[in-house]
């Protein structure tokens, strides 16, 4: 009885700290990911962010190197604040990624 208590525990654990990812983009589903689908996929793959990660001004940095350089459209500071809050919590600096992360110093400067 105490065991089945321990894994009906920890599988109530696991599901509230999982993250559930969408099938269409393999992004993580949090707040803020609407923001990021509907504004970030237009251009490129979502594999671009779960490839890249970064911190907060990493993040901010290859927003404003888009916004310059690619055609990028400014957001309002709700949707900006948004888009970062979730792709600092979801995709931060790790070894995950599959190149060493960018420092905002180190982004083409166009």
């Amino acid at each position: 009885m105490i065991l089945l208590f321990v894994l009906i525990s920890s599988f109530a654990t696991f599901s509230l700290t999982a993250k559930e990812i969408d099938k269409q983009t393999g992004l993580k589903i949090d707040k803020g990911f609407e923001q990021v689908k509907a504004n970030c996929t237009v251009c490129h793959s979502a594999k671009f962010i779960t490839f890249q990660k970064g911190d907060r001004q990493t993040w901010l940095s290859m927003i404003r190197w888009m916004q310059r350089t690619q055609g990028l459209w400014e957001f309002d500071k709700k949707t900006e604040n948004l888009i970062l809050d979730y792709l600092e919590k979801n995709y931060p600096p790790g070894k995950a990624s599959r190149r060493p992360n960018l420092k905002p110093k180190d982004l083409p400067k166009l």
